[in-house]
């Protein structure tokens, strides 16, 4: 078991075999599931790296833990206490070198149309050597000239690169409330405890939605202050309250049937996420009550003590990861390209109702190939690509800058923290609010499209 276990795995890191578990129990995978799954990989150990670099107390945990660490940071050249190893120059050099990395491929891949030509065996495998250009790449940022002129060019490089992928993660959020409604919405005339689905969800959304404007009413708003907050809080609140409506009125009914009150559910909870998440990253307000100085408009677990910041962090720090690699990884494939072109899917819709649909097939079946050495591997790209691979980098390419940016605080990133990651400052708080409002506009728009222009909807 072990000798073609390890044969396999030679093949996948130096040659163009498809990477799989050496577990036979494990479920199986398909080639271009494998091969997303490896970059996306390589593109989480990235950002842990830059997370590590952002980060005094791991910083000061290296330096207690490690013997002769002063010693071996000035025989690498990195300074006192290895000061160019860390802070947010050091990650905008390493974002540099996996942006490049992505944006190479993207390149290289261009018109790749099949998974037997050499640059699609090297898309798809020599993940050893790939892995070497990568570290190369991050290193390679560190010896670029003109460092302050570089960090200028690259921050306004990275806010746009960032405010894009970030416009595509929106759309993917949409693309999925609609994708939702559809798939469960095929599964009601054969079975109608697919219809009580969808009303137990559409249900638990929309109570999560209130409560959410409820909670942020009582906790993020005050008689004498927060005025922002209230402001914003009643705009969302009624744009959420005019998209549900609108999406169940006779004149949407007529063009999209199938259009319900599940995708609105689903935009109102992001949008009440984001805004939460806006009112948590405002600098806190102080108001002056009987002599004293009060913070106002924060949650108990915002108030500042020590453990509390840490437990807003992680989990804050855990979605929004998890969005990225989510956004990464499913915005190339066929049904997500169409959604992210504002039009009709050209392949032929032939749903089948399943409660897990997210990564899902697009609706074709490839046969199995029992390697014998572990994990079976579906070849699924052997009649032609199945996403593009273009595409694929270049998406991986954005979200290394919208890493790099939000590790660093955006333009906040002077003296910036990780631990501060979700601390107060205008510029998330803007970014985030205004997210909100893309958000709903991208819904509204696929709602009200079919009425515009008409012939990029027909079947």
């Amino acid at each position: 078991m072990c000798t073609p276990c390890c044969i396999s795995q030679l093949a996948c890191c130096c040659g163009s075999g498809p990477c799989s578990c050496c577990c036979n129990c494990c479920p199986k995978i398909k080639q271009s599931t494998g091969t997303r799954v490896m970059y996306a990989m390589y593109f989480l150990l990235v950002t842990i790296i830059c997370v590590i670099m952002m980060s005094p107390t791991v910083e000061q945990e290296l330096r207690d833990k490690i013997p002769f660490y002063s010693e071996l940071c000035e025989k690498m050249n990195a300074g006192e206490n290895c000061k160019t190893l860390v802070g947010y120059s050091a990650v905008y050099k390493v974002c540099f070198g996996m942006a490049c990395f992505f944006f190479l491929f993207a390149i290289f891949t261009i018109r790749v149309n099949n998974s037997t030509g050499c640059r699609a065996a090297i898309h798809n495998g020599f993940w050893l050597l790939k892995f070497i250009v990568l570290v190369a790449c991050c290193a390679g940022g560190f010896f670029l000239p003109n460092e302050e002129t570089f960090l200028e060019v690259w921050r306004y490089i990275g806010a746009c690169g960032g405010f894009l992928f970030l416009l595509i993660q929106l759309m993917l959020l949409v693309e999925f409330a609609h994708r939702w409604n559809t798939n469960w919405s095929s599964g009601v005339k054969y079975n109608r405890l697919w219809y009580a689905a969808l009303a137990f969800v559409t249900l638990v959304l929309f109570s999560i939605a209130v409560g959410a404007v409820i909670f942020m009413a009582i906790y993020y708003t005050h008689p004498e202050a927060c005025l922002l907050n209230k402001i914003f809080l009643g705009i969302n609140g009624s744009l959420c309250f005019i998209v549900s409506l609108l999406a169940i009125s006779p004149c949407i009914q007529k063009l999209q049937p199938t259009s319900g009150l599940l995708q609105p559910g689903v935009i109102s909870v992001y949008v009440m996420y984001l805004t939460f998440s806006a009112f948590s990253s405002k600098p806190k307000e102080i108001l002056e009550s009987n002599g004293m100085n009060t913070t106002v408009c924060v949650f108990l677990l915002n108030s500042g003590t020590e453990s509390d910041k840490k437990i807003v962090t992680a989990v804050g720090t855990i979605i929004l990861f998890a969005c990225i690699l989510y956004s990464c990884l499913t915005s190339t494939t066929r049904r997500s390209s169409a959604a992210l072109r504002v039009c009709r899917n050209s392949e032929p819709e032939t749903e089948r109702a399943r409660c897990c649909f997210c990564f899902g097939d697009d609706t074709d079946e490839y046969d199995e190939e029992k390697s014998g050495a572990g994990q079976n591997v579906v070849y699924d790209e052997r009649e032609g690509t199945i996403y593009s691979y273009t595409y694929f980098h270049f998406v991986f390419f954005l979200g290394s800058l919208y890493v790099m940016m939000t590790v660093t605080n955006w333009f906040h990133y002077d003296d910036h923290k990780i631990e501060k990651l979700l601390d107060g400052s205008w510029s998330v708080f803007w970014i985030k609010m205004a997210s909100c409002w893309v958000c709903l506009i991208l819904y509204m728009w696929t709602l009200i499209a079919p009425m515009v222009c008409p012939k990029r909807f027909e079947a």
